[in-house]
């Protein structure tokens, strides 16, 4: 049997120790695709060949010398990476004019776990810029497109690595995800996306957009898959000040099923502003298989969640201030030339090197922890920070994992959100998780009645029991079958 691209970990792995196709010929045949692929989609901003066929060798050798079942549970399997993760020798551009030609001298732990793993890293993919928007139209680079209909938006941010999966020009993708920048792209493109419980996922080496909120995770065509991927990313880094001590076992754990687990549905959220009539009935839809599962439906409040996407915009810009201080123009980063001062060089590079959006979000930034402001909106959002945390708590002593909607409604298309309030709404299911710091991950379950487009979603999980939403996850996959690749771009096509 020959290598396809809409192979998943297990049936790679078992390809590769068989015979029946190399690493190397998995490295050439992703490379292949992705030169057909990426011209429509756009979401690779640097393919990392070299890199690549290097892990491919290192495979193909251990094959050769008896040695393959010990190397890592990825061996020979296309990953790629978002563009704010460091990996030595690529350019880490944020796909931000500010960082064009920024190349990195080290590689992130999350980066550099995937490709221990046995990993083969294709390449760096697009993104909205430093992570500011829900549609992946903010890179300075362009725009990436939805396989499922290129007209449309991917979401965002980490609209090139759901793109990606979703066109089967990598098996698993690295996101990050600070108010949903995962788990929404993963709906809109129906792909699996998971975003780990804060500290499970080092940050070391990832460009940070607000630092109290973000993490790193996988985005898959199945949960098995991205229980691999888990499996390879948790662990605790000295390098990181947040990360915890986690033993991962996701994979152990898909077969536990979900009998006698408590699943929560929360009333509220069905008359949520912008909820379509298509994703509720998914919802509900999905609560009713994992019920036929043998799961138990309990009704949950999260009565502060309403006040999510307010705290989360003021949050979220403060930590996005304070972190973009250091592009500078002096230290590295886009440089404006033919200013006689430093004020005029560093006022002149951030004009010029940062888009619309990340104006945006450092002018409000700057606003919201200014004298007199601070007192007003920073502290009373993080007082709402603490409630929302107190809600989640209070929700799981009534059930192991709760059940929302991902996106109000699918993909929409390029420019038809042009007004940032009513584009930061496309995050009202997926911020307050951030905010509590618990576990999220976007399922996909097939196609709307109305758009005909995916729809994911989502299960949200107490912090550091992530493997409850892998158990829920895996059940709905076995009722709706694993996603499969953009239909414009499977094998053959």
């Amino acid at each position: 049997m020959a290598y396809t691209t809409d192979m998943g970990v297990r049936a790679i792995r078992e390809g590769i120790a068989a015979g029946e196709f190399s690493a190397r010929e998995v490295a050439q045949a992703s490379f292949d695709h992705i030169a057909k692929a990426d011209a429509d989609v756009h979401a690779y901003l640097e393919l990392t060949e070299e890199a690549a066929f290097a892990a491919a060798d290192k495979v193909d050798a251990a094959v050769a010398d008896g040695t393959f079942a010990q190397m890592g549970p990825l061996a020979g399997v296309p990953v790629a990476f978002k563009d704010n993760m460091n990996m030595e020798g690529t350019h880490t551009t944020c796909s931000s004019k500010m960082l064009e030609n920024y190349v990195s001298p080290y590689t992130a732990t999350c980066v550099s776990r995937l490709i221990e793993a046995g990993g083969l890293p294709l390449g760096k993919l697009n993104m909205d810029e430093f992570a500011f928007g829900s549609s992946t139209e903010t890179s300075a680079f362009g725009p990436t497109k939805n396989p499922w209909d290129l007209s449309r938006v991917p979401g965002g941010s980490s609209g090139g690595s759901a793109a990606a999966a979703a066109a089967g020009m990598a098996c698993i993708t690295l996101g990050s995800d600070t108010g949903g920048s995962i788990r929404q792209p993963a709906s809109f493109c129906g792909v699996v996306g998971v975003k780990p419980t804060y500290g499970m996922v080092s940050r070391y080496g990832v460009v940070a957009f607000g630092s109290s909120l973000d993490q790193v995770g996988p985005f898959t065509r199945s949960v098995e898959d991205a229980a691999y991927a888990m499996d390879a990313l948790c662990g605790f880094d000295p390098r990181d000040c947040t990360s915890q001590h986690f033993t991962p076992h996701f994979v152990d754990a898909l077969s536990q099923g979900v009998e006698g687990m408590k699943v929560g549905i929360v009333p509220g959220f069905m008359d949520a502003p912008g909820l379509t009539a298509e994703v509720k009935e998914k919802l509900n839809e999905a609560a009713a298989k994992l019920e036929a599962a043998g799961a138990e439906l309990v009704e949950v409040e999260l009565p502060h969640a309403d006040a999510a996407i307010s705290a989360y915009y003021v949050l979220g810009p403060c930590e996005a201030f304070s972190n973009l201080a250091r592009f500078d123009s002096v230290r590295y980063g886009y440089c404006a030339e033919g200013h006689k001062d430093l004020g005029g060089q560093y006022e002149g590079s951030r004009a010029g090197g940062f888009g619309t959006e990340a104006k945006r979000r450092i002018m409000l930034g700057s606003y919201l922890l200014s004298a007199g402001v601070y007192e007003k909106y920073y502290y009373p959002a993080q007082q709402v920070r603490r409630l929302i945390t107190q809600d989640y708590e209070r929700a799981y002593e009534q059930c192991d994992v709760i059940l929302i909607p991902t996106s109000p409604r699918a993909a929409f298309q390029f420019g038809e959100i042009g007004d940032p309030v009513e584009m930061h709404l496309s995050d009202i299911f997926t911020v307050s998780i951030n905010i509590a710091g618990n576990g999220g991950m976007s399922v996909p379950c097939g196609l709307g009645s109305e758009s005909g487009l995916p729809i994911g979603v989502q299960l949200v999980s107490p912090q550091f029991k992530d493997v409850n939403m892998f158990r829920a996850a895996a059940a709905l996959e076995a009722a709706y079958g694993p996603a499969p690749v953009a239909p414009a771009f499977q094998a053959g096509e």
